[in-house]
């Protein structure tokens, strides 16, 4: 079997049209604009309608795609989507879009369940196939409607999350890759820290709720991502003999501003140099680190030839991390975007 190198070759991304603010949140929870801001970065986030679904954003992220770079997608060989907010609990939001997208039929489509860690989780798996020579072309969403299992009568929670959709192309290249190191971990004892009902109600031994909504204890959330996220950052640096100096945009996903502000102290990385997608969309959970990256080709800060540091973290409780150099193909066509 021939082995490659796996590059990112382009990259896409979605928001639904409708906003909700967060003066629009005080008229649902006791709660403000200060406060919220204040806690969390956020001003405002974006919300499917009622007949969205996580498909339909990942279809509008892949035509973006396709517009951008002049891609085709007919002859991707793999699908890979990480969300958790599937339309159906099966069959997977990746064969839908083998429809949707008239991807040839016989590609590969499965989903990845990490949350909001499920991004980098699903880029890593891309990376694995494509070097291999197992696949050659491996399409990766990180897409989630998180509007649709947020109770808006909880105002810790409520104010946080959005929707939207992400997307890059994975492609074998016999020159460059794009993949420089990875680190993972989980510590499934913290799973009843953020959580969504299923078919058992406990876990650990620790009594979970009878809810159908996102149940999430914020301040245990906080402890173990500050602890965990820069050591994550290290190992991943440690590997591949780059300093925190090598690094020109950092991309941590984008729960909260507060929990990305210690990790940037404890990493060395300044603020300056990271990117977040929180403040327009809100927590979005696997497609938040696709669209502050894709927001920041957008706006002109993400140079080709840069390096990228990616961390994702969430429930599980799981994380995962990359250093990218991030050299796609060109873009043919720049449209106009809301991002």
């Amino acid at each position: 079997m021939e082995q490659s190198k796996a590059r990112i070759t382009a990259i896409g991304s979605y928001v639904p049209v409708k906003k909700m603010t967060n003066f629009d949140l005080e008229k649902l929870v006791d709660t403000n604009d200060e406060w919220i801001v204040q806690r969390t970065g956020i001003k405002e986030r974006r919300i499917s309608e009622p007949d969205q679904y996580t498909s339909d954003m990942c279809v509008s992220a892949a035509q973006d795609l396709m517009q951008r770079y002049d891609k085709s997608l007919f002859d991707v060989d793999l699908i890979l989507v990480a969300t958790t907010t599937p339309d159906f609990i099966f069959p997977s939001v990746a064969a839908i879009l083998q429809d949707k997208l008239g991807i040839s039929s016989s590609v590969g489509a499965i989903d990845l369940s990490a949350a909001c860690s499920g991004f980098a989780y699903a880029l890593h798996v891309a990376e694995g196939m494509v070097a291999s020579g197992l696949h050659r072309k491996v399409l990766v969403f990180g897409a989630d409607t998180m509007s649709k299992i947020t109770d808006y009568t909880d105002r810790t929670t409520c104010i946080l999350f959005g929707d939207g959709a992400g997307v890059v192309l994975v492609e074998a290249d016999p020159e460059q890759t794009s993949f420089l190191a990875y680190h993972q971990g989980t510590e499934g004892i913290g799973g009843a820290h953020v959580y969504l009902k299923g078919m058992a109600e406990k876990l650990k031994g620790a009594e979970m709720s009878n809810t159908g909504t996102l149940v999430q204890n914020g301040r245990e959330v906080f402890r173990w991502a500050v602890r965990n996220v820069p050591e994550g950052v290290k190992a991943i640096l440690e590997k591949s003999s780059y300093t925190t100096n090598d690094v020109d945009w950092f991309i941590p996903h984008s729960a909260n501003l507060r929990i990305i502000e210690p990790i940037c102290e404890r990493t060395g990385i300044p603020l300056e140099r990271t990117l977040y997608s929180l403040v327009n969309f809100g927590n979005t959970s696997a497609a938040t680190i696709p669209l502050a990256l894709d927001q920041g080709i957008r706006d002109g800060k993400v140079k080709d030839g840069e390096c990228i540091l990616i961390y994702g973290f969430g429930a599980g409780l799981t994380h995962a991390g990359l250093l990218l150099n991030w050299n796609p193909h060109p873009q043919v066509h720049l449209p106009e975007s809301d991002l």
